[in-house]
């Protein structure tokens, strides 16, 4: 399975925030939206980063509340790893886990459009799950 196809299912929607946003406004939205990361995008509105739950967690435990009033910018993520619609899932899958993130942009043509989380590839491994294990009792059945 592809990249393309958890899109296809889950949507194109993307999140963004522009980076001079304070961390509160940024934490606001994932907590509003029930996300997990967002996009940053700078003044030309281009992907520059992305901030997660764990990089505003991170941000006041160094720096306690007054993390809160400092720009996005200050704590994304700024090589941000991207994947391609034409990308499997396992190769998905294999980057997520060897770079410990949750959250993977997917980048066509220079253009973001759309996002993976970890719980779109596990919803969508189990599915896939599901659907072999009915084929295969289908199959045993019909011997």
């Amino acid at each position: 399975m592809q990249v393309k196809n958890i899109l296809r299912e889950k949507g194109r929607e993307v999140v963004t925030i522009m980076s001079e946003a304070t961390l509160s406004e940024a934490a606001q939205l994932l907590s509003h939206r029930r996300i997990g990361a967002v996009i940053v995008r700078d003044g030309n509105g281009e992907l520059a980063g992305i901030l997660s739950e764990r990089d505003i967690v991170r941000a006041i435990s160094r720096e306690s509340v007054q993390a809160l009033a400092r720009a996005v910018s200050q704590y994304m993520t700024r090589e941000v790893a991207t994947c391609r619609e034409s990308d499997s899932v396992d190769d998905l899958m294999e980057l997520m886990t060897r770079k410990r993130f949750r959250h993977v942009p997917v980048v066509e043509n220079e253009r973001l459009v759309g996002i993976i989380s970890i719980g779109d590839v596990v919803k969508t491994r189990i599915e896939e799950t599901v659907r072999e294990a009915a084929t295969l009792r289908e199959y045993i059945a019909a011997g």
